[in-house]
Formats: C-alpha cells, structure tokens, sequence
C-alpha cells in the first residue's frame, strides 16, 4: 500500500511540476485547479468518503456473518443503487457548474476569461466522480478481500494520463488554435476511466464482478435491500463527517482568495507536500486495517481488534513523528529542491515554508486519525467521529480568527494543524474510556526509543537546514539534490540506527 501510494505522490508532484512549467500561474491554471478541486470534492465527500466508511465495515461484517454468497449480492445491489445515482450526480453536476464554480471561488469572477474557462472544464471533468465512485465500490471489494495492490496502485493512471494528456496533447490543440490548457480535463477524464478499468480483471478474478441491474424493477430491489438501507443509515453520519472536513477546505480557500496574491497557491505547493506522509502513513493504515478491524468487530473478537489497533498506533508514532520534526526544522530545503525553479521565486519559497510548517504541527495528528477514526468505523459508530469533527470544525475556525490576523496563510495552515490534533487526542480518549482500545505492554520503553531517535534526527536536520544556502544554491540544481539526497540517506541512518542500539527490532514488529 505504502509502495504504491508513494508512487501515486511522485507522480501527482510530477504532474503539477509539469503544470506549472508548461501553463505557469495564470488565470486559466486557477481555472483549471478549481474546476478539478470541485469533481474531487465530490469525490471524497461520497466516493473515497462517506461511501466508503459505510460500504467497508458492511461488506466485512457481511461476509464474516453470511459467507460469500450472500456478500456477492450484496455487491450485485449496492452496484447497482450506486451507478444510478452517481450517473443521475453527474448530469446535475454538468448543468449546475456555473454555481459550483461560485461557490468555491467566486473571485474568479473578476475575470471573465478565467471563469468561463473554470465552468467549462467544470463540466468536462465533473463525470469523473462517476469513475471513481465505482473505483470506490471495487477498491472496498478487493480490500475486504485483502487485495491491496490494485487499489493502491490505480491512482498513478490519472497522473500519468494528466502528464501526458499535457505533453502530447496541448500543443496539438495549440496549433489548432485552442487553448492548450484544455488537455489536462481530456487527461482527467481518461485518467478517470483507466482506473475503472484497472478494476475489472482483479474483480473478474475473484468472481465478484458487480452485475448491475438495467430496469427500474431492478434498480427498486437495489434500493430496498437491507445491506443498500443500512449504507444509506450510516453514510448519512459519515457525509456529515466528511463534510466537515471539507467544509473547512472551502472556507479556507474562500480566506486564502482574500489575502496576498499567491496565497491559494502556497498552500496547495504545502500541501502536495503534506500528501507524502498523511497518504503513505495515514492512507494505508487505515485502508488495510478498516476490513480486519470490522471483522473482528462482527465476530467478537475485542482481543484481536484492540491489538491491531495498538499496532497501527505504534506505527503511527514510530513513522510520523519524525517525519513531523522533518516538517517543522527542514521545511525550507525540502521546499526549495522540489520547486525552486523556474517563475518560483525565493518570496515564494518563504511563504510555501511557512505553510508546510503550520501543516507540520498537526502532522502526527492527521495520520493517527486515519487509524483512530476506522476504530469507530468498524463497529458501525460513524455519529462519535462525526460529532468530535463537527466541535473541531467550529474550533478550527476559532484558531484562523486568532492567526490568520497575524500570520496570514500560514496560520490557515497552522489552523488545520491544531485541529488535527484535538481530533486525534478526542478519538483516542473515547476508544480509551469505552474499553474498545487497551494499550498492549512496553508502550512507555516504545515511546522512549522513538523519542530519543527522533531527537537526534532533528538536530541533524535543523543544523543541514542552517549551514547549507539551499536557497541560494538554486543555481546548482544537481548540487542542491545531491546534498538532500545525501541529508535525507544519512537521517533515515541516524534514526533507525538509533531504534536499533535501543533494542527496537523493526522486522520482528512490523510482522507483528
């Protein structure tokens, strides 16, 4: 999951490398962000989201409970009830996009150029939810199945086919005298569709091809069976959970149009960034322990799901804590070897600095939710997590009164990082006071190990971020490269060389 993720992150950074050195920061890049921003919203409000919160832990339970025949037309029916309804989505989506478009960014409207462009590519892209919304369906199959790999690994295909949708297609549509930019919705949409596909022969393989059903008697029995009501009886929680969350995301954007020119872009160079751990660490834990958690969950066995979630927890604290200590005093490399180049000046290096750091904070408590929050999942409870992430919600915006005044961006950014904390810390302590989470012995001499590890590591990191100029090196790219490469070699050694002297014996844990 961890391999495939990371290569889905590169690429993603590739493809946006690509963006910015073939279309630079224009009012037709903002278009297309935005209008790429309101299909993925959609996205991982139902698909990824709420859909899948609900889907898995049924899928799970089912399949412990009844065996897989009844699962299979379980499959058969939520299939179905799904394909109608996002279909019915997306034809709303395509007629609506002018209000979309609004809604998210309505400074657009100061061009008229920019946001027509945004409405347009709107509409082309807005189908893709479709896509992945089946993508969904099949990833929660293959996962309950315990067949990671082809979920994990689906999300490359959109970024190769965005980059070479931009390489091969736009400057045929220049030299027709289009505007290039409206290759990346064509690589988009493709992308989208490759992904579907990628599912097929995984699920044909297992037997568990969904068979949709095409009349409306069908698409009726799809609706009312139980395990489709009792989706819809748990998504209804888990869209309000992950509404919040991206609720928090609109509002932020909305701020972020107000302030300095580039602030909207800062934050999103930080976050690309922040998607290298939150996915590789927090992602896949939660994708593969959600299914094994729900089947413990529905056969009674709290021995089980209480130690895998001590194990996810441990993995939590011993990959991104360090990782949030690389965030907070190497930011300003990091930063500067992956976007130095080009238009990216040193002001925005700075500014992107102080929004990786803000993101930084919160870090640890960003990828312990995804491990904390499936405990809740899996015993079908979607109103606690949804209830703490409404109170944060309110919180976060408390913390953006406070700071934004005074550090603009960065304390969006810093905002976020907060209330992924409070998150975290409130989902623990319930698992913690319900008796569903009981800490296995050593957790204190663990603690101690990682601490000291990571300690070590950033003194290191913090003196290469001061005596190095990485900014002032941008002249020397193979220069600059190479003594990150080499700073990053040298503290992976220090860090897990350390956990070793200490008696930490990552192979016999990681088997665990």
């Amino acid at each position: 999951m961890s391999i495939f993720t990371l290569a889905s992150r590169v690429t993603g950074l590739v493809r946006e490398l690509l963006i910015a050195s073939m279309f630079g920061a224009s009012v037709l890049t903002d278009a297309f962000n935005v209008a790429f921003r309101i299909p993925n919203l959609f996205r991982r409000l139902f698909a990824e989201g709420a859909f899948s919160q609900a889907f898995v832990p049924v899928l799970a339970a089912s399949r412990a409970q009844h065996g897989d025949q009844a699962t299979r037309e379980v499959i058969d029916s939520v299939a179905t009830a799904l394909a109608w309804s996002v279909l019915a989505l997306s034809l709303v989506g395509v007629l609506a996009s002018p209000w979309l478009v609004w809604a998210l960014a309505s400074g657009l409207q100061q061009d008229a150029r920019g946001y027509g462009a945004a409405v347009n590519m709107t509409r082309w892209m807005f189908p893709y939810i479709a896509f992945m919304s089946m993508v969904a369906l099949s990833a929660g199959i293959l996962n309950t199945w315990k067949r990671f790999a082809v979920p994990a690994a689906t999300p490359v295909l959109l970024n190769v086919s965005v980059i070479a949708a931009a390489w091969l297609l736009s400057p045929w549509l220049a030299k027709q005298g289009l505007e290039a930019i409206y290759a990346l919705p064509v690589g988009v949409m493709l992308g989208g569709l490759l992904q579907l596909a990628a599912q097929i022969p995984a699920l044909a393989r297992l037997g568990l091809l969904p068979r949709l059903g095409m009349g409306p008697a069908a698409v009726k029995k799809a609706w009312t069976n139980p395990a489709t009501l009792n989706i819809l009886r748990l998504m209804g929680p888990a869209l309000l959970g992950v509404g919040v969350a991206q609720i928090s995301l609109l509002i932020n954007i909305q701020i972020a149009s107000h302030l300095a020119p580039g602030s909207v872009s800062w934050l999103t160079y930080a976050d690309r960034l922040m998607e290298f751990p939150t996915a590789i660490l927090g992602v896949a834990l939660g994708v593969v322990l959600m299914p094994q958690l729900a089947a413990a969950k529905a056969t009674g066995d709290s021995e089980r799901y209480a130690a895998m979630l001590d194990w996810g927890l441990r993995l939590v604290l011993l990959l991104a804590l360090p990782c949030a200590a690389a965030l907070l005093v190497f930011a300003q490399p990091l930063v500067s070897v992956l976007y130095h180049y080009g238009a990216f000046t040193d002001r925005d290096v700075q500014q992107t600095t102080l929004a990786l750091t803000g993101y930084g904070v919160g870090l640890l408590g960003l990828v312990a939710i995804k491990v904390l929050a499936p405990g809740y999942y899996a015993s079908q409870d979607i109103r606690t997590p949804v209830r703490i992430a409404v109170v944060v919600l309110v919180l976060t915006q408390i913390f953006n009164v406070l700071l934004v005044p005074y550090l603009a961006h960065a304390g969006l950014a810093l905002s976020i990082g907060l209330g992924a904390l409070v998150n975290a810390l409130w989902l623990l302590l319930g698992l913690l006071r319900r008796g569903s989470y009981k800490p296995q012995p050593g957790w204190w001499r663990f603690a101690l190990q990682v601490l000291l590890a990571t300690g070590l590591l950033t003194a290191l990191l913090w003196w290469a971020a001061q005596h190095l100029p990485w900014v002032a090196m941008r002249q020397e790219a193979w220069l600059r490269i190479g003594w990150m490469a080499l700073i990053l070699a040298g503290s992976a050694a220090l860090y897990f060389g350390v956990l070793w002297a200490t008696g930490l014996r990552l192979k016999a844990f990681l088997k665990r």
